[in-house]
This record gives C-alpha cells, structure tokens and sequence, in this order.
C-alpha cells in the first residue's frame, strides 16, 4: 500500500492511495467521519440571555462550534466518574458578552487553554446595546456517529483514478476537446493527457454523446485499486491527524476482531 501526497494543509488534504480495495478505502473515508474522537459542547447552563435567539437556538449554535481535540479526554462512558463530570472527560468554556458588538467563537474563555475553537471567527449572535448573554458551555468527548457536533471530518471522500484513452472523433474528425470544467483534456494520442489531468477526471459523460456507441473513440475506465482521496477537516484535528487517527482506529479494530477470532 502507498500514499502520494498531492495537496496537504492544515484543514485540507488530497493524495492517492494505491495498492488496496474500495473496502478499505471506504473503512478510512467513513472513519474520518464517525469514528475519530472529538470534544463539542454538549449542554449550557444559560445565566442570563437577552438577545435575539432563543435559549435553545443559541445552545444549537454553540453545539456546532469546532473545538481543538486533546487526548487527555476521554468519553464520559469510559471514564471513571460514572458520567459525573470530571476534569478527564469534560471541559467548560465560559462565555460573557455585552453588547452592541457581533459575540464571535473566539469571545469563549476556556477553563483549558489548550481547547478553544477551532476557528475565533465564527459568529454567534449579534448583541443590541442592552442585550447580555452570559452561559457556561459544557463539552464532552463523543463521536460523529451519534451526533454531527462530534463529526471531525466534513468532507471526506474518494474517487477511483480514472484511465482515458482519446482517438479522432469519427464524424468531425476533430482531435482536441475539453470535458466541462476543463476536468480532461481530449487528444488522439494517450501520452498528451497528463497525470495531472486524469486525477481530475470525474467521468461526467457530457461528451460521450459526441462519439458512435459502436466505435467509441472515447474510453474512461478505472483502477479498482487506487484511490484519490479528499479531505477536509473541521479544525479539531489537522488534516494530517485525522488521517492518521482514523488509519489507528481501523488498526485497532482488526486486532481486536483477530483477538476474538483466536478466542473461539
């Protein structure tokens, strides 16, 4: 199995994984998605709110703000506490804002430094001279599979690499064409479509019709073995990390279906 690294950031990442099956690729993919750990708020203890959304549209709002992840937390289901509350499995950000001012995520003041938003600049509420909100914000360790507050990947998918072999069209004779959105660049010889070009190819078929069906001058296969992958992360994690944490959990899991398989 190999990784090509073809675009990586902090939030973002895209590489081709080659040298596995679709099984495995889309194990890593619903990962990202439902199994990787994070921290998000969960309940807020509301002590004053005079703004323009109710109690329950402003704890929705707070639910979905991204929160960096720290290892030292773990899911109240597993920690010793007997789901208590303690300092292992749950944090609080407190926030206290008068207006007239815009209430962003980054006004939230952690009792951890090292969790905060993920992004200080994701708007909450506008406040009118006048109008308070003052809130505890209580956050947990949870997984995207049971709520989206807790999903880490939000965009997280793959496509086969496609193969494409271009000839003459047979009715104009034309040699060059573009698929929309410049995704393949059409040639009568193979060698002038780049790498490049075809991990953009998302088989759109729009031009497909240009062609006799029984003399198809254009073909788009696939490589049932290799994958591109896209990634994007919602900031709890590093694009980097997600991947590598997800990779850590299928690992984990095939150990532990071994283990029970050697047990029968």
């Amino acid at each position: 199995m190999d990784i090509d690294i073809i675009e990586l950031s902090k939030n973002s990442a895209k590489f081709v994984l080659t040298g596995t099956n679709p099984a495995f690729a889309n194990g890593i993919r619903r990962a990202m998605i439902a199994d990787v750990p994070t921290l998000a708020i969960e309940y807020v203890n509301l002590n004053d709110n005079t703004s323009v959304l109710y109690d329950e549209q402003l704890g929705l709002r707070l639910a979905l703000v991204p929160l960096t992840m720290d290892s030292d937390y773990i899911p109240q289901a597993d920690c010793n506490c007997a789901g208590n509350g303690c300092p292992h499995c749950e944090v609080s950000l407190r926030l206290d804002v008068e207006g007239p001012k815009m209430v962003y995520s980054g006004d939230f003041i952690s009792a951890d430094p090292k969790v905060l938003p993920a992004d200080e600049k994701i708007p909450l509420v506008e406040l009118k001279d006048g109008q308070r909100v003052m809130l505890e914000a209580i956050a947990h360790v949870g997984y995207g599979r049971d709520h989206v507050r807790w999903q880490a990947g939000v965009a997280c998918g793959y496509k086969h690499i496609p193969s494409v072999t271009a000839e003459a069209c047979p009715k104009c004779a034309n040699t060059t064409m573009e698929v929309p959105q410049e995704a393949v660049l059409m040639a009568n010889a193979v060698e002038n479509i780049t790498e490049k070009d075809e991990l953009k190819c998302t088989q759109c078929g729009h031009v497909r019709h240009i062609f006799e069906l029984n003399n198809p001058a254009l073909k788009v296969t696939h490589n049932s073995h290799s994958f591109v992958f896209s990634v994007e992360s919602d900031g709890s994690y590093s694009s980097k990390e997600l991947v590598l944490k997800s990779a850590d959990i299928i690992k984990g899991r095939a150990l532990e279906f071994s283990n029970i398989l050697k047990d029968l």
